[in-house]
């Protein structure tokens, strides 16, 4: 009893220290579990303890609440993969698997597969591929704005667009519709530009970064940045298209105007040698991957107008792999996917400090070699799908699709996880951005699917920009292409009204009927939703009078046929041998005797007495029907006829072959 008086005196001294120490004295010894809020008050006049303070309110709160709290990750089954892809086996850190809501694209050596996005299960090996470059293509992007066009990058110094057909490839693609050539050494990275159209920003193992016109057959080179002195590592650009970052080998974060090449901030980021990822976040903040000075991968948050100390900084693990991010705007979850790694591991960003919260991780079996991602205007919100990977294994030719999903009980839209998202509409053109021009880009309803100007920034529109937007639906979309090198004019003829009135200016590409006027944002919400359902019920009326207006095709044909086609569709087992019956006969005599016809008749009578009233009008069908089952009879016995003959004639050509070959051979022999 002696030594466990010894413990338990012991222990009361150390947990009286350690509150003393932890609490401030007199104020933590009296803390109780049960009544956090003593506490609370008990320190409110100590200026002295306002950490603690924070920490015991911290720790009473429990777990953050979080909406993405319990997101995970949902495999797919093996079916709905796409198997026996010939993938590629390089060392190397590039963008593998690039994907859209219409194709798939994976990367094979100096080629690449397009695969439609709905044909899962085994790909043929000889199906047909993309065949132009002669270096190994080391990137593939889509084009935000047109899902049948595709940017690769490749070892042989160029940079090819390619445009693939409406369905998918019918045979091998070798000519590409641009050639962008002006890279001295490999082309590493290619971004596009996610508000100006036909704009493609390149990196390369020359140190170079160029801006490209791709919709300039002439000039399309616009800009060459040469402030890097060593490799590249990666390539990001912001949401609005007006900063890139990128690191690189010297170990420095830069942040570059692009049309200037000025070099806004540096900084050294992560001091490993190996590779360094970047990705832009919200609110002028940069996410980093990289490796310490040990070797252990960690990530880190900068602001962007200060590289010299990051915002947070922390340790991931102690692995060899590259680590990748990925940034989801609209949900504010961050996903890190190492190579060679099986798991993928999700946060979700806040504004204030610690900035980064660790949510959960997607474990998996099998390794991944590259990791491609759907845009969220393509992802299943029935689902409650917030994002969706297309992973490459390391070991075996697989693409297996990865859902991230919120669940939820109910299947109705959930608005709360699908705020507005990026449209496949350009807000502005090549040259209107290149000089200086930036604005945000078009965003469409995840609900309706149509597009809106995002207005939701802080920044201060310039002189000529419009504080108005207009909606428009994704049936416009090519009108809003074609006239994307358009200026905001208010005076413009193509966008004067009928009553020869102006009331504000008007967004270049929007389709105006009637002598509509552009609605203000601000007093316009009510027109707006007015309109829409206007729109929505002439949309129903259409589709009923389309419904109405189809012509309904008579049914000429005798009532006996009828009568047989449906009938035999619910015959029983009597039913049918009693038509084994008419076909024995007929089979045997062309002419069917009256006799024959006459014993199947009293048959048919007798046995219908046990039967109902409906059975016995259905065989009197049957036999009225006998001209038709004999004239369909002697059709099949003629085709089968005819078949017997020709593959006689085929028999009989075979051995007349064969005895030339003998011949043949015989005379060679001699």
């Amino acid at each position: 009893m002696s030594s466990f008086e010894a413990v338990r005196n012991e222990f009361a001294e150390k947990w009286k220290a350690l509150l003393e120490a932890g609490g401030g004295g007199g104020g933590a010894c009296g803390l109780s579990l049960s009544d956090p809020e003593q506490h609370v008050a008990g320190d409110s006049d100590n200026d002295g303890d306002n950490d603690s303070m924070t920490n015991s309110q911290l720790w009473f709160r429990g777990v953050r609440p979080s909406k993405f709290r319990h997101v995970y990750g949902l495999p797919t089954r093996k079916e709905c993969c796409y198997t026996d892809i010939s993938v590629v086996r390089s060392g190397n850190d590039g963008n593998f698997c690039a994907t859209n809501p219409t194709f798939l694209a994976i990367v094979a050596d100096t080629t690449f597969v397009v695969i439609p996005i709905n044909q899962t299960g085994r790909i043929d090996f000889q199906c047909c591929k993309v065949i132009g470059h002669t270096g190994q293509i080391l990137d593939l992007k889509w084009n935000p704005f047109d899902d049948n066009m595709i940017a690769s990058a490749s070892d042989d110094c160029t940079i090819k667009l390619w445009k693939i057909p409406e369905g998918g490839l019918t045979s091998n693609l070798s000519e590409c519709s641009t050639e962008l050539v002006g890279h001295k050494r490999k082309v590493l990275h290619i971004e596009w530009h996610p508000t100006a159209a036909n704009v493609l920003i390149s990196a390369g193992f020359d140190h170079l970064i160029c801006v490209w016109d791709v919709g300039n057959a002439e000039k399309p080179l616009l800009n060459v940045i040469n402030c890097h002195v060593d490799m590249i590592y990666s390539l990001a650009i912001n949401r609005d298209g007006s900063l890139i970052a990128t690191t690189s080998k010297d170990k420095k974060l830069r942040v570059i105007e692009p049309r200037s090449g000025i070099v806004v901030s540096e900084g050294i980021c992560h001091m490993g040698t190996k590779c360094s990822k970047a990705v832009f976040l919200d609110n002028d903040r940069i996410l980093t991957t990289g490796f310490s000075r040990h070797s252990d991968r960690q990530y880190a948050v900068w602001n962007q107008h200060d590289l010299k100390k990051p915002l947070v900084q922390e340790v991931i693990d102690s692995s060899s792999g590259v680590v990748t991010p990925y940034f989801d705007y609209d949900t504010k979850m961050i996903y890190l996917a190492g190579k060679g790694d099986g798991n993928i591991r999700y946060y979700e960003l806040v504004d204030e400090a610690p900035y980064v919260y660790y949510l959960n991780q997607f474990l998996s079996g099998q390794p991944q070699k590259a990791l491609g991602f759907m845009p969220k205007r393509g992802v299943n919100v029935s689902q409650c799908e917030v994002f969706r990977f297309y992973k490459l294994h390391a070991a075996g030719n697989i693409c297996e699709p990865i859902s991230m999903i919120v669940p939820r009980k109910s299947t109705l839209f959930q608005s709360d996880l699908y705020p507005d998202t990026l449209a496949d509409i350009p807000a502005i053109g090549a040259k209107e951005w290149f000089q200086g021009r930036n604005v945000q880009p078009m965003l469409r309803s995840m609900k309706t699917g149509e597009s809106i100007l995002d207005t939701s920034t802080s920044q201060k529109p310039r002189s000529n920009e419009s504080k108005y937007a207009t909606i428009h639906h994704t049936s416009s979309k090519h009108n809003v292409l074609n006239n994307h090198h358009g200026n905001y004019n208010g005076n413009s003829n193509n966008h004067s009204h009928s009553n020869g009135t102006n009331n504000g200016p008007a967004l270049n590409g929007s389709n105006y009927t009637n002598g509509t006027s552009v609605t203000s944002l601000t007093n316009g919400g009510k027109n707006n939703k007015e309109n829409e359902i206007d729109n929505r019920k002439f949309d129903n009326n259409t589709k009923k009078f389309a419904f109405l207006s189809q012509p309904t095709i008579p049914d000429y044909r005798p009532q006996a046929v009828t009568n047989i086609i449906e009938k035999s569709q619910k015959t029983s087992t009597n039913q049918s041998t009693k038509f084994h019956q008419l076909q024995a006969i007929f089979g045997q005599h062309q002419t069917a005797n009256h006799k024959d016809i006459a014993n199947l008749q009293n048959n048919l009578l007798s046995s219908s007495r046990n039967s109902s009233r409906n059975s016995s009008l259905e065989n009197i069908n049957l036999l009225n029907s006998e001209n038709e089952l004999r004239k369909a009879f002697n059709k099949q016995a003629e085709e089968i006829k005819s078949l017997r003959k020709s593959l006689n004639n085929s028999e009989k050509r075979v051995r007349e072959l064969e005895a030339e070959v003998k011949r043949l051979q015989l005379q060679q022999k001699h």
